[in-house]
């Protein structure tokens, strides 16, 4: 009995685009939630919600114990973040999950 060699083929839902869209930071977000994971993390956290800023790449994992302190950690971040860049989030892009 041959067995059939497999091939396995990715293929991208979306065209990588390595133009930047925005013209300043936190102008446009991404964010997404992942979890429950298998390893909790040092603090007892099972979830994170990944956060990336379009112009600049720049990544930020915020670790949180249940889905519902999205809110509540969003919200403290935006406001370290503001201060820190001086600027306001303009536009933020998610999944559509329903925690946002």
């Amino acid at each position: 009995m041959k067995h059939a060699k497999r091939v396995n083929k990715a293929k991208s839902s979306f065209k990588q685009l390595n133009v930047v869209s925005t013209s300043r930071p936190l102008e446009l977000i991404h964010m997404y939630l992942f979890g429950p994971s298998i390893t909790m993390s040092p603090e007892g956290n099972y979830y994170g919600l990944v956060i990336v800023d379009d112009f600049s790449r720049f990544t930020w994992t915020l670790f949180i114990a249940t889905k519902d302190e999205v809110y509540h950690a969003f919200k403290r971040f935006v406001k370290v973040i503001q201060n820190e860049k001086n600027c306001g989030i303009s536009a933020i892009k998610s999944d559509h999950g329903g925690e946002f």
